[in-house]
Order: structure tokens, then sequence, then C-alpha cells
């Protein structure tokens, strides 16, 4: 585990990223190559089935799944959130996607986190694939997942569109959501 400073200072660093490529087009490949957002991704992934094995149940029964390893997000008044993650039919990556977002409120900290989206249906993977970057709260219905819902699983609770499910969180500052997130297609 890192020191509190570098996690600190690795997750300002990125928060920096997130502000210059906010107005960038989606398609600009950060540092990382195909195959490491790959093995990343698909990684965190066996790791989240096996620390919530209800996760498998619902990958088993999902169109698609988005993986998004390490999202990093910091801020002081003005937040940031970056990450880079594999979108996957059965063990194949049939694409990458980036996910950013900017806030600004009383807010102060840093902390990593995973977060991988489960696809119920062709239709909410269609408006992934064919929206121009798919803002989180818009579009098809999303449910974040938690031991209440893992506890009520059934074919009711499976009818919902999209489940996102947050993982390995690690740092200093409160919160997660993604509401007002966006992901976009990008070709590393």
């Amino acid at each position: 585990m890192k020191p509190v400073g570098k996690q600190l200072a690795q997750c300002l660093r990125s928060a920096v990223l997130v502000f210059a490529c906010a107005a960038g087009p989606a398609s600009v490949a950060l540092a990382d190559s195909a195959s490491a957002i790959q093995s990343e991704s698909a990684a965190a992934l066996q790791h989240l089935y096996a620390v919530e094995p209800s996760t498998k149940e619902l990958g088993d029964k999902a169109v698609a799944v988005l993986v998004f390893p390490k999202i990093y997000k910091a801020g002081f008044v003005v937040g940031g959130e970056h990450g880079q993650g594999a979108l996957f039919k059965g063990k194949d990556a049939i694409g990458y996607y980036e996910i950013s977002a900017m806030s600004l409120g009383l807010q102060a900290g840093a902390q990593t986190f995973g977060y991988a989206l489960f696809f119920m249906n062709q239709k909410s993977l269609n408006y992934l694939e064919k929206s121009d970057g798919w803002a989180l709260g818009s579009g098809p219905s999303l449910v974040a997942w938690d031991k209440s819902v893992a506890s009520s699983l059934s074919t009711t609770t499976l009818s919902q569109q999209v489940f996102a499910v947050p993982f390995g969180a690690q740092g200093l500052m409160a919160g997660m959501g993604l509401e007002g997130s966006k992901i976009s297609s990008i070709r590393p």
C-alpha cells in the first residue's frame, strides 16, 4: 500500500490531467496501451468476482461489462476524476473507454477506486457504443450496486438496464458518486 502522501500526489496529478484533457477529444489516447488497459481491467473484474461473489452472477447474465480498474479522484474546492477501462463481452475486450468528471464545491482530498458497469441488455450497450460520450445520469437507467441490491438479486432486479458496482476504494476523499461523469470511447 502506498503512503498517503504519494497517493495524494498521484491523484492531484491525475486531476490536473483531467482538467487539461476535458476540452480535448475523447479519442485522445493517454499513455496506457490497449494491452495494459485490458489486462488491468480483466484482473480487476476477476478480483471483484472473488471478493463479491454475487457480482459473478450479475456478470454471467450481463450482455457486456465495462471495467474501470482505477479511477483517480482529487479535489480541493475544484475536483476531478479520470480513469481508463475495457469493455468485455465474455472474456474478450471489445472496446476501450475513459471516464472523467469535474466538480465544484466543498471538497478536499484524493482517492482511487474502481467501477464495473454491467450492461444487462443490448439496448443499453448500444447506447454506450453509439453515443458520443455517455453522461452518467442520462440515458439508460443506472442502479448502484450495494449489499441490499445483492441480497435481493432476482429476475425483477435484473431487469434494470445497467448496474454500477464500486470496488477497491482507497484514499482520503468521501464519496464515489459517478453522477455527472462522462464515459467516452478511446483508441489506445
